[in-house]
């Protein structure tokens, strides 16, 4: 069993979750987990260094091979090697089929709250944002989200790209097969090409299992490219490497030469990491980890159930991240601007997600209990205070 208790000192790092704020602000934002990567990645890495030649290297027909048969493990979904491309991360793979889908006129859809990175494609490539928000309802203290089907077929007219996050960042949503095939089916109709994001798929609480949209049918993913990573799974994202999944050869052609015309090339490091992470050496590590987030995230609901009643949240299926919505307290304006003010605790601007993330903040469980706990309760501190 791994010691997920224990995690290292990251202020002697150059850390972006760590050193962006004062030493005195818990840092609970940015997507990266507190955890030390696997240690047959960092075995493989170490090699690396000893062999201490440092040049250019480009990704093996074995790491293809290795990237194609993970899938077919999990999901018993076949893909052909020469399928694969890889890139320099999620952000990057859908920024390249955003060049080759969206023109001025039809844009890039995606359904908010949704990952924040997303919100910057609008911004880096000059074409049009359409938002499908998802619905939300409450049910006790528990929210819940869903898809607002005819907003949805709506704004996909719109589209030349429909940007999926699958699980969802940041709600922690699994969408479930039927769902999925609809929104495939409604894109396919509209001629929208479908980019899903699938960087938390192997981060599943509960025992939840997943199912990529492209593994639906041969149509559905000949207009589908999927974006994978071990990077957020390992906690290696700092290697800067995934991989786009795409069956279809004219389109990988064109993902391809984009990939070429933006120098997108990976490190070696990266590639070392993934081709261990994929191999299945590390998938004891992963079970030990999918129990402690779970573990985590239970955790993280009966403390605010218990100290925070007023405070509404969801309850993730997947990923390290949590949703908390305190419209309902007596915070008045920003409660990420609250916490880190007067509990020093930094979590992520709910408002970066899309305009439904007013009230709202993201928090990232993805550390020790007891660095969690101490969060928790320096936010319970603070909005005792305001009450």
């Amino acid at each position: 069993m791994t010691n997920f208790d224990i995690v290292p000192n990251r202020r002697n790092t150059n850390s972006i979750k760590w050193l962006r704020y004062p030493k005195d602000v818990l840092p609970m934002w940015v997507a990266d987990m507190d955890f030390p990567a696997p240690a047959p990645i960092l075995k493989r890495l170490h090699k690396a260094v000893e062999h201490g030649v440092m040049g250019y290297e480009f990704s093996t027909p074995q790491l293809k091979e290795t990237v194609a048969a993970r899938m077919d493990a999990l999901y018993g979904w076949k893909v052909k090697p020469e399928a694969v491309v890889d890139v320099t991360g999620i952000v990057s793979g859908f920024s390249v089929a955003a060049q080759i889908a969206c023109t001025p006129q039809r844009g890039v859809l995606m359904q908010t709250p949704v990952y924040n990175e997303f919100h910057e494609v609008k911004n880096n490539l000059g074409i049009p944002q359409i938002d499908a928000p998802l619905a939300k309802r409450v049910e006790g203290r528990t929210l819940l989200y869903d898809i607002d089907w005819s907003v949805f077929e709506s704004q996909v007219k719109k589209a030349g790209m429909f940007l999926l996050c699958n699980p969802h960042n940041p709600l922690g949503i699994v969408f479930s097969r039927r769902e999925l095939k609809r929104m495939a089916e409604i894109c396919i109709e509209n001629d929208v090409l479908i980019v899903s994001d699938e960087i938390h798929s192997e981060l599943l609480l509960d025992g939840n299992t997943f199912t990529p949209l492209a593994k639906l049918s041969t149509r559905i993913a000949n207009r589908t490219i999927t974006l994978v990573a071990p990077s957020k799974t390992f906690n290696v994202p700092g290697l800067f490497c995934g991989f786009a999944i795409i069956p279809n050869d004219e389109l990988r052609e064109r993902y391809q030469k984009e990939v070429h015309r933006e120098r997108l090339h990976v490190s070696s490091m990266g590639l070392y990491a993934a081709e261990v992470a994929y191999s299945g050496q590390c998938d004891g590590w992963l079970a030990d980890l999918r129990r402690y987030l779970t573990d985590n995230r239970e955790f993280l609901v009966e403390y605010v159930g218990e100290y925070m009643p007023e405070v509404r949240m969801t309850i993730p299926d997947a990923t390290y991240l949590a949703w908390l919505d305190f419209s309902q307290t007596k915070i008045k304006g920003s409660p990420y601007e609250f916490f880190l003010k007067n509990a020093k605790v930094a979590a992520s601007e709910g408002r970066i997600f899309g305009a439904e993330g007013e009230g709202h903040i993201r928090l990232n469980f993805g550390t020790s209990r007891k660095l969690l706990a101490q969060g928790l309760e320096r936010m319970r501190k603070a909005l005792r205070k305001a009450a």
